[in-house]
């Protein structure tokens, strides 16, 4: 070996091991969920808590700051100490439509966290009660327009994934629906399998058993393919070119935390994602485990911020509660 090969593996070592945070995590780390507890970011985060905590042999524990459509506890981590001990469960909501939606966020979401990694994703299920003359997404676009304003569509809430989801099928369709926004979606759903409303855009979580029982009738799925577990639905784009709209649930910390850091939570994560018993556990609840690097879903974030926010803007939706 050459004197200058040497040390340039020593210099190599050398940064290697300095990267590499001694004795993390020697504390309790703090898990920071913006919901309350029972909610599929709360189960999530529950779950990646419990995941690492066997994987560190350290409690990580979830912290629920719910209110405000997701900003008391968004505020709470953006300000939090940038240590690694304070990690936030953050979603497309939280991070993309929101900020759009409200006049003024005390966060930016693009500015004040670091990004470590996707946890999971779950696609959007266009469904209608059986008695609505639709059974097809083309058919569904005909009766719209053969009754402008006339058709009716649930969401849990002004500005929920579901509701832009329906927003952008309307742009991409060239119809017209009206909004009947709920307080969640359980009431919603409750509704939709009465016949009180016609149509949803709804979480597959929240659907899944209804399709499977004949109570409701699955027309597509707003994935750019089909579904494993619901592959007898098509996809809206199937009918539009293009069209996506998932929800997505991922991990973050606040912005300066130290890139090794970043680094060692990023493959721990990654590792535990592709774990059978993690896969499971976001299957119960109808979400498909998936990691990234830092970099992807820092990617992820931006571009969902800009489309959120041309699509929430071409709209003239604005949620002042």
């Amino acid at each position: 070996m050459g004197l200058g090969m040497g040390f340039a593996l020593f210099f190599t070592f050398a940064a290697t091991a300095q990267s590499q945070p001694s004795g993390y995590p020697s504390k309790p780390v703090r898990v920071i969920v913006p919901y309350p507890p029972g909610g599929g970011n709360d189960i999530i985060g529950r779950a990646i808590a419990d995941e690492l905590t066997r994987h560190y042999g350290q409690t990580f524990y979830v912290d629920n700051r719910p209110g405000a459509s997701t900003i008391i506890g968004t505020e709470i981590a953006a300000h939090a100490p940038a240590d690694g001990y304070h990690l936030f469960v953050a979603s497309q909501t939280t991070f993309a439509i929101v900020p759009h939606l409200k006049s003024k966020v005390p966060y930016d979401p693009l500015l004040d966290f670091e990004s470590i990694s996707l946890l999971a994703t779950q696609p959007y299920l266009i469904v209608n009660h059986p008695s609505l003359p639709a059974r097809t997404v083309p058919e569904l676009i005909r009766l719209a327009k053969a009754k402008p304003g006339q058709l009716l569509f649930a969401s849990p809430s002004i500005g929920t994934g579901g509701h832009l989801c329906a927003e952008l099928f309307k742009v991409r369709a060239d119809i017209q629906m009206v909004h009947i926004p709920y307080k969640g979606s359980g009431p919603a759903v409750a509704d939709l399998i009465g016949g009180q409303i016609p149509l949803m855009f709804a979480t597959t979580s929240s659907v899944h058993p209804h399709i499977k029982s004949g109570k409701l009738r699955g027309l597509a799925i707003s994935s750019l393919i089909r579904h494993p577990t619901l592959a007898d639905i098509p996809t809206i784009a199937e009918t539009l070119p293009g069209f996506e709209s998932i929800q997505w649930i991922g991990i973050n910390t606040p912005r300066a935390t130290p890139t090794p850091l970043i680094q060692t939570l990023n493959h721990s994560i990654a590792s535990i994602t592709h774990t059978p018993r993690f896969a499971q556990r976001m299957a119960s609840q109808g979400y498909d485990a998936q990691g990234s690097t830092p970099e992807a879903l820092s990617l992820r974030i931006k571009s969902e911020f800009i489309r959120f926010k041309k699509l929430i803007q071409s709209i003239g939706l604005k949620d002042e509660n």
